[in-house]
């Protein structure tokens, strides 16, 4: 998994899984009554969970009672419909039956995966992913900015003749670092555009490019102060990325290992090869053929969300 690491480390971009959280509250107080149905504080809790987002332009103080408003609406309308016996029509009750299935199934998720990872895992992972990180180059570079090649060549006069880098940066420079000696202080690779990248990477400490290097920002004169090792993340900065992973594993796992234990049984063939390719490339790995138990990722499946520790 280090590499999946890296790539978050360096888009910064990490996996949420899909679906809205759990709510863990047990309380049993009634809050409203709507007919013979009641309200609870564990309904509105989870009600929250679902319906909160649509009201984030109101004031937090107001979010619950519009919450508990649109609760009373779907349950006058759902007591509506049970009148009527939509509850027998085919279409209603696979409805009621994947919600019940997709709740459990959050609901199990909750308790036995994103509750038992604790900061000992994490942090037992990170050290284990530092460990196998290879290490990153970062260099300390300065450059002056003009606009166009024949300046920039007649500051390498300059510098060659002697000059300080950042005294010429500072008369000279048109780009905002310009003040503060040109400075730029220490980058890794990807960070800058790759013309610029390629030249600070060329040169030494103390070395200055004896070619104007062109982008489309004009025509720079770098030189490279220092080289080091980029310093790892410490463990805060990526502790969400860390949790992210191990749910992910841990969901793979459990899914997997209950599917295997139930089986799965495609009516249709076709269906079924249809299917496994989709898994295989959300995967993003090859498993083995006819492999029907093979879960699909997380994303696709509505795992439930990761409370931030």
């Amino acid at each position: 998994m280090t590499k999946n690491l890296i790539a978050l480390l360096a888009g910064g971009v990490f996996m949420t899984f899909a679906a809205g959280q759990v709510a863990q509250a047990a309380d049993s107080d009634v809050v409203a009554k709507v007919g013979k149905s009641t309200v609870t504080e564990a309904e509105l809790k989870a009600a929250e969970a679902e319906l909160g987002p649509q009201f984030q332009s109101l004031p937090a103080d107001k979010r619950q009672l519009a919450v508990l408003s649109a609760l009373i609406d779907i349950k006058a309308l759902a007591a509506e419909a049970e009148k009527a016996k939509m509850q027998n029509d085919p279409a209603v009750k696979a409805q009621l039956e994947f919600d019940r299935d997709r709740a459990l199934h959050n609901a199990y998720f909750a308790k036995e995966g994103i509750a038992k990872i604790s900061d000992d895992e994490l942090k037992a992972r990170y050290d284990e992913e530092i460990k196998a990180m290879p290490p990153r180059k970062e260099v300390h570079a300065r450059h002056i900015l003009v606009k166009t090649k024949k300046e920039a060549e007649d500051v390498i006069k300059e510098l060659e003749g002697g000059a300080d880098f950042q005294k010429v940066a500072k008369e000279k420079s048109t780009g905002p670092s310009g003040p503060s000696g040109g400075d730029l202080g220490f980058f890794s690779q990807g960070q800058m555009v790759p013309a610029f990248e390629k030249a600070a990477f060329a040169l030494k400490p103390g070395e200055f490019t004896k070619e104007p290097v062109q982008t489309q920002f004009g025509w720079h004169v770098i030189q490279v102060v220092e080289t080091r090792d980029a310093p790892p993340p410490k463990f805060e900065q990526v502790k969400d990325q860390l949790q992210q992973l191990l749910l992910r594993e841990k969901y793979m796992q459990m899914v997997g290992k209950a599917r295997k234990a139930l089986g799965v049984d495609y009516v249709d063939p076709k269906m079924k090869s249809q299917v496994q390719q989709l898994e295989k490339q959300m995967l993003g790995e090859q498993p083995d053929s006819g492999d029907a138990a093979a879960p699909a990722t997380p994303a696709a499946t509505a795992a439930p969300a990761a409370k931030s520790q």
